[in-house]
């Protein structure tokens, strides 16, 4: 047996219960006309016109009865009424009532009144033991805000409780709510969920297995498979808390928030989203995937917002800080990184550095260009530096004040660098001989790769270069000033961008 099944048999138990007491009789207190009537060996009282009985604390009223004193019981006929303390009312075409039981079962237009709440439906049985009510033939129970429909219903007047089951449905002016299984305390305006329930609005769709929703202060709380769908992205998590007023909502626990308009993804394991700004933030081991073709990029940042750029019109992601990304063919690292929507560029702060095949790049800072086939340029503004391993003690560079790498079906083609050029390149033949090391300055310059090996330089601008043989030139004068080796600290994996170096 399911939960849901366990939970709503154990609202059906005080429908299987009788009073341990000894029963007291029904008692008569008015009717118009009194009569006898024999039938099948047993007396039945019949009475007509402005009828009413007690029992215990239960009030019942009718136009027409049959009262059973042998078995201690009636039918009534004609508006039935019965009353109980609190405001409670139940009023009908016909009833049954047993007083040893204690179980009142009214049919025809039943309509139950309590504290402002009214519950209509075909039939319905009432037990006063409980003071539980209970239809199986379909209701519609209407308060203050709501309208709510079901096949089967049980009100518990103590607790003034509703469980509802099948085909259940809550309309406000707000949302739509469905669900399997549905407690609603109608003094708190409160939903309860006890399996699968769909919340529909013009913001969102929420969907969920358990958890609750107050009606009258838009406060909520998900869980189960949780998940909150807008036009654009979704939010999911192990427990998701929502503010409809505010607009504003809470994960917690295997968050994960989907951008289906830029296939991002957004991992951690505690979020927050503000619906009216379109703000998103999440933090504990925060993971964003950007979803390319045949690849993915995967970035890990100590916390990951998105929202908007300081015009309030481009939508951004912001990462800070401890960034670092991997992607087959690209891999990084800085201390933050801003990911405009608009242009499709990622701009790289502080210490950041780049790797893609054999190539380390390093600039003060660093704009990523992309576009649909993945990467298109990258621009290192101030201090640009760019590294490649040759052997374990030698090391081709690039260096300049701006440096533009461009791109073509995503692999390096050319490298422009503006202003103060240097490099070191070791000549080699086609067995990888050395023929020597040539190392130049000019202002600009152009650098072209194939395969990420430089295949030529164009120098621009009055060049001073010199081929030298490997081993006529000191070690120092083979490394660049600002020269670093930063292979130790590059991602060499999805998950090793949780190891911060």
């Amino acid at each position: 047996m399911n939960k849901t099944v366990v939970v709503f048999s154990f609202c059906l138990l005080p429908f299987l219960s009788f009073s341990q007491k000894k029963s007291t009789k029904i008692k008569l207190e008015h009717a118009d006309l009194f009569e006898y009537v024999e039938g099948k060996g047993k007396k039945t009282r019949r009475l007509t016109g402005n009828v009413s009985f007690k029992h215990e604390d239960m009030l019942m009223y009718c136009d027409r009865a049959l009262l059973y004193p042998k078995s201690n019981a009636l039918d009534a006929f004609g508006h039935v009424r019965i009353k109980q303390g609190g405001g409670f009312t139940i009023t009908g075409d016909s009833l049954h009532y047993n007083g040893n039981t204690k179980l009142a079962d009214i049919m025809g237009n039943v309509k139950m009144v309590h504290d402002g709440t009214k519950l209509t439906t075909s039939a319905m049985t009432h037990n006063l033991i409980s003071n539980s009510s209970m239809y199986r033939t379909g209701g519609i129970l209407v308060d203050k805000d709501n309208v709510l429909t079901s096949r089967v219903g049980i009100y518990k007047s103590r607790s003034k409780s509703f469980f509802f089951r099948e085909d259940v449905v809550l309309v406000n002016p707000k949302y739509t709510m469905t669900a399997d299984t549905l407690e609603y305390r109608s003094g708190e305006e409160k939903a309860i969920f006890h399996g699968p329930t769909i919340i529909k609005s013009e913001e969102n769709t929420i969907y969920c297995e358990a958890g609750w929703y107050n009606t009258q202060t838009n406060l909520s709380e998900f869980s189960k498979r949780a998940i909150i769908l807008t036009n654009e992205q979704s939010i999911s998590g192990d427990s998701l808390f929502y503010n409809r007023d505010l607009g504003y909502g809470k994960a917690i626990g295997h968050v994960e928030i989907i951008d289906t308009t830029q296939d991002i993804i957004i991992s951690g394991h505690f979020g927050e989203y503000y619906e009216k700004e379109d703000i998103a933030l999440v933090t504990k081991d925060a993971v964003l995937i950007d979803v390319y073709e045949d690849d993915s990029l995967f970035l890990h940042a100590d916390t990951l917002r998105s929202g908007f750029d300081s015009t309030g019109t481009s939508k951004v992601l912001y990462a800070y800080h401890k960034v670092r990304f991997f992607k087959a063919d690209l891999q990084g690292k800085c201390d933050s990184l801003i990911f405009s929507y608009a242009d499709s560029t990622i701009h790289l702060f502080k210490d950041p550095v780049l790797w893609s095949e054999k190539n380390q790049m390093t600039a003060d800072f660093i704009i990523i260009k992309r576009n649909e086939g993945g990467i298109e340029s990258l621009d290192f503004q101030n201090n640009a530096f760019i590294v490649s391993e040759v052997d374990s003690t030698r090391y081709n560079q690039i260096k300049g004040k701006n440096m533009k790498g461009m791109f073509v079906d995503n692999n390096l083609d050319k490298i422009k660098v503006n202003g103060n050029g240097e490099t070191v390149y070791f000549a080699q033949e086609e067995d990888s001989s050395f023929v020597g090391v040539n190392v130049a300055q000019c202002s600009d310059m152009m650098i072209y790769v194939e395969n990420n090996d430089i295949t030529s330089i164009t120098f621009i601008n009055m060049p001073t270069a010199i081929l030298h043989p490997i081993d006529k030139i000191s070690k120092s004068e083979l490394e660049l000033k600002g020269f670093r080796w930063l292979a130790h600290i590059r991602p060499k994996g999805r998950y090793d961008i949780f190891e911060w170096r």
